[in-house]
């Protein structure tokens, strides 16, 4: 008897789910609460609440050599570095060339997920299932994989920063975040160096009076460009350039620092941070 498995998700780890389920002659059927596959890299013009969010000039932080699905490399005529609608234009032909969509179910939303009473001698799932109003299913599985992504929830602590009761300028998460539209003529602070505030403060400061980009420990930044014109995270992936990390990851931690302060002096920008570049993602530009 084929078995089968329900896949919550249709994003990047959805697809990818129900092209393996299929490859190993498992039966999948894929849940996806909106109208369109995706994810994360489906741009919503307007934040969609529990949904993670891009922003219009996103450009990914990692090559396309790097990120292609090993069974389905992209056109040669994208870029390195894809925009986001090059990603969801990627995932399109994934989906188009295996032929994914027949296995997905749109606007269904995933209610529940429990054990069959019977689990112990099954090892069976009920999901529930809602489309429209009050359209709800329950179907057995004999496995689940969630591919819900994360980032869904934006963090805002603003009760940490004293005073903000009494701030009448508009402050708001990267979640909310779509273009620099009405950000002209501003006085702006980023609060944090991670991809995203860099990506945030370079977009606003095209249009913005003066834009500060706070940061609590610094962060080491690297190019998406590396030496020659190649993708920055093609180099140091070798078994031997592996090895020697293993073998000596403070001597190959020093040399990777030098290397970055060679772009620029990560001290002169008030920017090293104290921890080591391989102790926490570096910041992408």
């Amino acid at each position: 008897m084929v078995q089968r498995v329900a896949v919550i998700g249709a994003g990047p780890s959805g697809l990818t789910s129900v092209k393996v389920c299929l490859d190993e002659g498992l039966e999948p059927t894929c849940f996806e609460s909106s109208h369109d596959i995706g994810g994360l890299w489906r741009f919503k013009e307007k934040p969609e609440p529990g949904r993670a969010n891009i922003y219009e000039s996103v450009v990914i932080n990692t090559s396309k050599e790097m990120m292609s699905f090993s069974d389905f490399p992209p056109p040669a005529e994208l870029p390195n570095h894809m925009h986001h609608s090059e990603v969801l234009l990627y995932l399109r032909l994934y989906v188009k060339a295996f032929k994914l969509q027949r296995h997905i179910h749109f606007q269904t939303t995933v209610l529940h997920v429990r054990q069959t009473p019977d689990y112990a001698v099954t090892g069976q799932w009920e999901v529930e299932t809602q489309t429209g109003e009050n359209q709800r299913e329950t179907h057995i599985f004999d496995a689940v994989m969630v591919c819900t992504g994360h980032f869904t929830q934006p963090h805002t602590p603003l009760k940490d920063f004293p005073g903000m009761e009494s701030f009448e300028g508009k402050c708001f998460h990267s979640w909310d975040y779509r273009s620099a539209e009405g950000m002209q003529g501003k006085r702006v602070v980023v609060i944090g160096i991670g991809n995203s505030g860099g990506d945030i403060a370079v977009d606003i400061s095209r249009v913005a009076e003066k834009v500060y980009l706070s940061t609590r420990s610094g962060a080491w930044v690297v190019s998406r460009v590396g030496q020659g014109g190649f993708p920055c995270d093609l180099f140091g992936t070798s078994r031997m350039d592996l090895m020697i990390s293993k073998l000596f990851p403070s001597w190959m931690n020093r040399m990777l620092e030098k290397k970055l302060n060679e772009a620029f002096d990560h001290t002169l920008y008030g920017l090293k941070p104290k921890h080591g570049f391989f102790c926490t993602d570096s910041t992408c530009k």
